[in-house]
């Protein structure tokens, strides 16, 4: 039988033949996948060597009678267009680039991410975004500096009302630190510092954000030594080297409900 372009035959662990299919374009090999048979893998090689020399080949145009996946064909229009070949599905325009979730479906994210898209595969769960990262699932919006379990339009918020649009431009952290909410009173900016045990408790009201974090903190190791038993996150607060921090953390006060709560545990 006559070899056909792009196609290699090769075995399963039990033995069973398939076929793989792979395309060198510009001095890049790019593997198009795995096949049942000798024949669809010649027709992904096709489908491909025809994606990347014909322009009027669209993203768009991509249907379920094409041989090759849809991700396969973004990253190929893409290699054909902008010549960078992502593994993922990304599409690089003009100072940012399109990562397509679906077809229907694409993210909008600065270039300066594209090194780490290109290698990280966008997964959703709950309706929330993350990549697989040594065995973990990373909440994307980490990389906004927004913790888990943010609540949008009270910590975080889409400048232009955009879900799909994650440049770092339009994504606004209101309260980056856990524990720490920001409320204007009478005119002026304040923040709530609370801590949930069972329920939320008030820890206090401060004039500043780092005073609050440095509160919400200093709680959390007050009930630790009271025995509480809970996995608390505290905040780590970049701004204050050591000594500055040991200072505003003897400073500042916290409620007396939190002692009132613990010793009564």
């Amino acid at each position: 039988m006559e070899k056909l372009p792009g196609v290699f035959p090769s075995k399963k662990k039990d033995g069973s033949l398939y076929f793989r299919s792979s395309i060198t374009y510009k001095n890049k090999h790019i593997s198009l996948g795995s096949f049942s048979s000798a024949e669809n893998a010649h027709k992904g090689y096709l489908e491909a060597k025809e994606l990347l020399t014909n322009p009027n080949f669209h993203i768009e145009n991509h249907n379920k009678n094409y041989i090759l996946s849809f991700s396969k064909w973004v990253s190929l229009i893409n290699f054909r267009d902008n010549a960078v070949y992502c593994k993922t599905p990304i599409y690089l325009k003009k100072n940012f680039f399109l990562y397509y979730y679906t077809k229907e479906l694409q993210y909008k994210f600065d270039v300066d991410d594209l090194f780490y898209y290109s290698k990280h595969s966008l997964q959703k769960r709950g309706g929330h975004l993350f990549v697989a990262e040594y065995g973990m699932q990373i909440n994307i919006l980490s990389r906004y500096g927004i913790k888990n379990f943010a609540v949008e339009n009270r910590d975080y918020r889409f400048v232009n009302g955009d879900h799909t649009d994650l440049r770092y431009r339009n994504i606004e952290v209101i309260n980056k630190y856990y524990g720490v909410c920001q409320q204007l009173e009478r005119g002026i900016f304040r923040y709530v510092t609370k801590i949930h045990v069972n329920g939320d408790y008030r820890v206090g009201v401060y004039a500043t954000e780092t005073e609050a974090a440095v509160a919400y903190n200093k709680a959390v190791d007050f009930l630790l030594t009271q025995g509480i038993q809970k996995n608390f996150q505290k905040n780590y607060i970049l701004e204050l080297n050591e000594i500055e921090y040991a200072a505003l953390y003897n400073k500042v006060r916290i409620s007396k409900k939190i002692k009132f709560f613990s010793n009564n545990k």
